[in-house]
């Protein structure tokens, strides 16, 4: 392994361990020319998923440009690196899960925004503007408004589906 600092062509693993959940294995390594230490994950490749862009361009799916906008989102919010690559972690694991080999882009968006919603409403708000493309503010408004009455939109499903059961 390459040192990312000096671009020495030796390293050596200092330590090893599995992830958390057992799909990767975390490595410390130290570069014998610079002395610096870095961290790699060693994971298996799977079948390469792409991702059906909205209009119909298909692309090799990365999870970096998940990381890169959920961390855009969270800027200067409470939310740690480690959670931010929870959520990537969990959006990853339900993509590869469905078994599918294209999936379409809204689904990575919207599964985003769910991951952003639990961890940090800013965050959410942030995220949802630039995906859902806010044209004003009543757009923005209304956002805020679904954030802020999440029973109240509950229960009102719920009596429908009630009353449709009683028909």
């Amino acid at each position: 392994m390459k040192c990312p600092f000096c671009d020495h062509p030796d390293t050596k693993v200092i330590d090893s361990r599995p992830t958390e959940e057992g799909h990767a294995i975390r490595r410390r390594r130290g570069c014998d020319n610079c002395g610096r230490r870095f961290t790699t994950y060693e994971k298996v490749e799977e079948t390469l998923l792409m991702v059906v862009k909205k209009d119909g361009r298909r692309e090799a799916f990365d999870r970096g440009k998940i990381l890169s906008g959920i961390i855009k989102a969270c800027q200067k919010r409470p939310v740690s690196m480690d959670r931010m690559e929870k959520m990537v972690d969990e959006i990853e694991k339900n993509i590869s899960s469905s078994l599918e080999k294209e999936v379409e882009s809204y689904y990575i968006g919207e599964l985003i925004m769910e991951q952003l919603k639990a961890v940090d409403e800013v965050a959410y708000v942030r995220f949802a503007s630039v995906y859902r493309q806010f044209t004003d503010v009543n757009t923005f408004v209304r956002e805020i408004e679904k954030l802020l009455k999440p029973d109240e939109a509950e229960s009102q499903k719920e009596e429908a589906q009630k009353e449709g059961k009683n028909e």
